[in-house]
């Protein structure tokens, strides 16, 4: 048994398709086919049910997928140990970042972290928060940058900031002239939303206290960035709520549009998050470092309610 066999069983469990598999892995399909019935037949199991299309797992093979996947991770500590003793930060880091949160937060640190760590080569994806759970588990992402509390057992979290929700409520709105807006305030048929699928739509949705079934029974008009939201509320179509870093580069004729809320302020808790496995840490380490001194500058929020971005 060797841990290439055990790379190329997860990479097929992953794609359920030999050739994919192996493309991914970046050998030839017989090679990769070959390794994995070596490994079978050492085991005396199928692990593979081949007849199935796309190819399934069989029960045993679920297990000895789960066994592999850990086997792989600890594996890739020795590199680790050797890198912290050496004091080495570099090497390949693939880090996923939501996409409420991606457009604010990558410009203020990325050009900081590349000229700091220069021997990091990082591969960033703009990833919904599901698929980043996915990835981290499966060990196809080092990190990732989302809204938190997750309440995943395999999945650590390192608090990088706490992000108020700001209100953008024009002329003729029942709240433009409250100074202050209050929680209570709010009523989801008259809020524009992000659609379905972005965390930052939940937690407004557990904001305003309705349960998603009854808020996506209630309301209609949805879009997939902040920027059309502003646009939509321009014209009197309902107001909305923006993330805080959000806010800071919007245009200055629309400022008159922003509405905080009293304190404390409801907010959403951005983390950096990666697997219990603990693997790269001095790059996580640095990149939370790197991240949390830069974004201090901007974002000092403290007296705050945490809404949780998991759908109620």
């Amino acid at each position: 048994m060797t841990i290439t066999q055990l790379q190329y069983v997860l990479a097929v469990a992953e794609h359920q398709n030999f050739t994919l598999a192996a493309q991914k892995s970046f050998v030839t399909q017989p090679t990769l086919s070959m390794q994995i019935q070596k490994l079978e037949d050492e085991l005396e199991i199928q692990i593979f049910d081949r007849s199935k299309k796309p190819i399934q797992l069989t029960e045993i093979g679920k297990k000895i997928v789960e066994q592999a996947r850990n086997i792989v991770n600890e594996s890739g500590r020795m590199q680790d140990i050797v890198d912290q003793q050496k004091g080495f930060i570099g090497g390949e880091f693939k880090l996923g970042i939501i996409p409420t949160i991606m457009p604010t937060l990558l410009p203020m640190f990325l050009k900081t972290f590349i000229k700091k760590y220069p021997k990091v080569n990082l591969k960033i994806e703009e990833l919904t928060t599901e698929t980043i759970i996915k990835r981290l588990n499966e060990g196809h992402l080092d990190a990732a940058i989302a809204a938190t509390p997750l309440g995943n057992d395999q999945i650590k979290e390192r608090v990088l900031y706490y992000e108020p929700f700001v209100g953008y409520t024009t002329e003729n709105h029942r709240l433009y002239n409250k100074k202050e807006l209050e929680t209570s305030d709010l009523d989801i048929d008259d809020i524009l939303l992000l659609e379905d699928g972005h965390c930052f739509r939940d937690g407004v949705i557990n904001l305003c206290k309705v349960p998603k079934a009854i808020a996506d029974d209630h309301f209609q008009l949805e879009s997939g960035s902040f920027e059309t939201l502003i646009k939509l509320s321009n014209e009197d179509l309902g107001m909305t709520l923006l993330p805080y870093l959000h806010t800071l580069d919007i245009k200055e004729e629309e400022r008159k549009y922003l509405r905080h809320f009293a304190e404390p302020s409801p907010a959403r808790e951005v983390s950096l998050l990666f697997h219990k496995s603990e693997l790269k840490m001095q790059i996580i380490e640095a990149l939370k470092n790197v991240i949390m001194g830069i974004v201090r500058g901007a974002i000092a929020f403290h007296n705050v309610q945490i809404i949780s971005p998991i759908q109620q």
